[in-house]
């Protein structure tokens, strides 16, 4: 059966579309192009014409000619839309002109680096050209990086590796950095929060050390589609770009489907499983032979889904693809799909991003995945060779997913969201201008931010820290230690935990991130990789090392954390008719209490033990609203406030990123009976990022949008009196709980009516 009989085929089966709260079909579209520019050499010209490229895209051509000029530009334009050839015909062109002219390529990812490698080396094999194209990450052998540094023409990396050894070693980097010419930015949409926070302050570093060397490169971005294109590549460049947002690509008929899981107890408003559905689906896709990508929001997802697909597809090959896999492994996983050897493919948002993975005709995202932009990226990894595809989104329970199910076509109407950044939190700032110290001197009147006065006082700060030294007006770095090392760019933590297998020999199979440890690999955890799962039997905490051994279990394991908050400073306060909502900042303190052993498939709890490890702390921005107590109680008594403030909670947090462009792991949630600021009941809603990412003030700006999406989200759900799909998993007798949550909610968009 191929995708064309599939898509009939469900459409014309009553249980699947009963459960459908949306279908729609985009026609194929025509493209639109334009000739190969009159100064792009033969050579070029006559190479992709050899790959059935006869004329460019119109947009394509539109940003060659603006990047001819000079001008730094930001190309956003849908997935499969030929993004790579904006930049790669410029960058090509002028090297074939000035063989001694360099470029620097930045992916978020490794995988993205190594697909963008291999095609420039297979363009510049079929010219028969000298264009030197070398991938610079951690895989890349010692033995070679020394060509890498001398003779690369093109060099492609990531932030992480610009960040720790690049930047840090720019005397071994003096051909690169005297003769950069460009320097192009992929996935711009990827860089925004904690991410987009440090690579902000990365370019400022970089283009501190360009005009050490007397260069000025130019700069292409490219990004999938957001609200805010023009704005954040202009906070990340701190300079004007050119904004191509018109797709001259064409498209492929398309199926976008949003599907929500059968109700299996009306009263509790519980639904069936969305791993399992879509596990069911996925299957029922194998199955047929039509190759598939699910996506799923967190690694234990990903590890559940696979193993629930190679129990009901015994003829498929299937593997998972996540972070903490190892590189050959990532990269065999890669090979497979492109090769077509692999038939199906679990994976986190890891493969969201442009990678060639081959022709797949369908693709699931197992829930929301955090962005309208994100969506389209999943949904836009089927169908990229103009064929048919199927896309469907199978709902969570969640509030969030409970909102899209019943308000679908916000998802495909409503304008994408902002990405934004705070790269003068003050805690990555002062990373940075460490790092920056650490690479050149600073002068006492220099500005590391344009916009920014603070410069010399942070660097006085740190000779007053012995981390400096003032000589003659200049900073000169004074310390032992290696300041990138001590910064990870994707977190404000510390370095990764590492996974060792004792079954056999010592063998490493993954990694953890600082913080996610506690929760994921404690000791008596049960942590999954490809389907196997390993029993902890250790988590060496002080040497960030954790020792498992294969196992068979029946369950699977998940972390409580107990949370402490403590109000530090009160910045602004608007007042909301019986409520007040302030910004400030925090200091937050978690601890891993105990876990729960859950069955699989069932998902019945069949026990819980204890967490033994330190406690975390980090002091952050938040927004919080206070509540009158009398008020409160006019609902109910005290305990209904206690369930009211767990539902304003638990909605924030669901509800929140759909305006804030944040994953739900952006922001965090609590409710306190009586907070330490006022003494009254409370919601805090604050950033995961130690110092502050800037999501949480955003929420204190929009409150009333966001109460109004989560009031319409209670409202729309088909249960009784509140469940986990609507008010989070309250255990409560008050008949009308939905209803009073939806009155207080009204509080703060002055009673509209729904």
């Amino acid at each position: 059966m191929n995708i064309s009989q599939f898509v009939e085929y469900l459409e014309n089966r009553t249980d699947f579309m009963d459960h459908v709260t949306m279908w729609i079909k985009h026609d194929p579209k025509e493209g639109t192009y334009l000739p190969y520019p009159e100064t792009l050499s033969p050579k070029l010209i006559s190479y992709y014409q050899s790959k059935g490229i006869e004329q460019l895209y119109s947009h394509q051509r539109q940003a060659y000619d603006i990047i001819e000029k000079g001008k730094d530009i930001v190309i956003v334009t849908p997935t499969a839309s030929g993004k790579t050839l904006c930049y790669n015909l410029p960058v090509l062109n002028h090297i074939l002109d000035n063989p001694e002219a360099r470029a620097l390529y930045l992916f978020p990812t490794k995988a993205l680096a190594q697909d963008q490698m291999n095609e420039i080396v297979t363009i510049n094999e079929a010219l028969g050209t000298s264009i030197k194209t070398f991938t610079f990450d951690g895989d890349t052998p010692g033995t070679a990086r020394k060509a890498v540094r001398e003779a690369g023409n093109i060099i492609v990396t990531n932030p992480d590796m610009l960040h720790a050894g690049i930047l840090p070693h720019h005397t071994m980097w003096i051909k690169l950095f005297e003769n950069l010419r460009y320097i192009v930015i992929d996935e711009l949409h990827t860089y925004r929060g904690v991410f987009g926070s440090h690579l902000a302050n990365l370019l400022r570093r970089l283009k501190r050390i360009c005009a050490f060397y007397n260069s000025s490169p130019q700069f292409v971005l490219c990004s999938a589609t957001i609200n805010n294109p023009k704005e954040h590549a202009e906070k990340m460049l701190e300079k004007e770009v050119v904004l191509i947002n018109t797709s001259g690509a064409p498209q492929s008929e398309r199926h976008y489907v949003v599907y929500n899981p059968p109700v299996v107890n009306k009263q509790l408003g519980i639904r069936s499983s969305s791993v399992n559905e879509s596990a069911k689906i996925g299957a029922e896709i194998l199955n047929n032979k039509i190759p598939l990508i699910i996506f799923a929001r967190s690694r234990m997802r990903v590890e559940i889904i696979s193993t629930y697909l190679k129990e009901r597809c015994k003829g498929a090959t299937i593997k998972g693809y996540r972070g903490g896999y190892l590189p050959n492994e990532r990269r065999a996983i890669e090979r497979g799909l492109r090769e077509g050897k692999i038939d199906g493919v679990v994976s986190t948002n890891a493969l969201e991003l442009g990678i060639d993975i081959g022709m797949l005709d369908a693709v699931i995202s197992t829930g929301y995945p955090g962005s309208i932009s994100s969506l389209h990226q999943q949904f836009g990894r089927a169908g990229r060779r103009d064929k048919p595809s199927l896309a469907i989104m199978v709902a969570t329970s969640s509030p969030l997913d409970q909102y899209f199910a019943t308000n679908p076509l916000f998802l495909l109407h409503s304008n994408p969201e902002n990405a934004v950044i705070n790269p003068d939190n003050i805690l990555l700032l002062m990373d940075h201008i460490k790092c920056a110290a650490f690479e050149l001197p600073f002068k006492e009147d220099e500005v590391f931010a344009k916009h920014l006065s603070t410069t010399k006082e942070m660097l006085k700060y740190l000779e007053e820290s012995d981390i400096l030294k003032e000589v003659n007006g200049t900073f000169h770095w004074m310390n032992q230690i290696y300041p990138a090392n001590e910064i990870s760019l994707r977190s404000g933590a510390q370095e990764n935990f590492v996974i060792i297998d004792t079954t056999k020999k010592n063998t490493v199979i993954g990694e953890v991130d600082y913080n996610s440890a506690p929760s994921l690999i404690h000791d008596d955890a049960i942590y999954i990789h490809q389907g196997q799962q390993y029993y902890i039997d250790n988590l060496d905490w002080e040497r960030h090392t954790a020792f498992c051994h294969q196992t068979d279990s029946e369950y699977y394991t998940d972390a409580n954390v107990k949370v402490d908050i403590h109000v530090i400073e009160e910045f602004q306060m608007t007042q909301y008719s019986n409520a007040a909502i302030y910004k400030g900042e925090l200091n937050v303190r978690e601890k891993a209490m105990m876990f729960k052993k859950i069955r699989f498939k069932t998902h019945e709890n069949l026990g819980w033990g204890k967490i033994d490890l330190p406690e975390q702390e980090m002091h952050t921005s938040s927004c919080w609203i206070d509540f009158e107590e009398e008020f409160l109680y006019e609902f109910g008594g005290k305990e209904t406030a206690g369930h009211l403030l767990h539902a304003l909670a638990y909605l924030f947090n669901n509800i929140a990123p759909i305006f804030t462009f944040c994953d739900v792991h952006d922001i965090h949630t609590m409710q306190m009976a009586r907070s330490n600021h006022s003494g009254k009941p409370a919601v805090f809603i604050y950033d995961s990022l130690a110092g502050g990412s800037g999501i949480s003030h955003r929420v204190f700006e929009i409150i009333p949008l966001v109460a109004q999406a989560a009031a319409e989200s209670v409202t729309k759900c088909v249960c009784e009196n509140g469940c986990p799909g609507c008010i989070g998993p309250i255990q409560s007798d008050t008949s009308n709980l939905k209803e009073q949550v939806t009155k207080l909610l009204a509080i703060f968009f002055d009673g509209k009516e729904l």
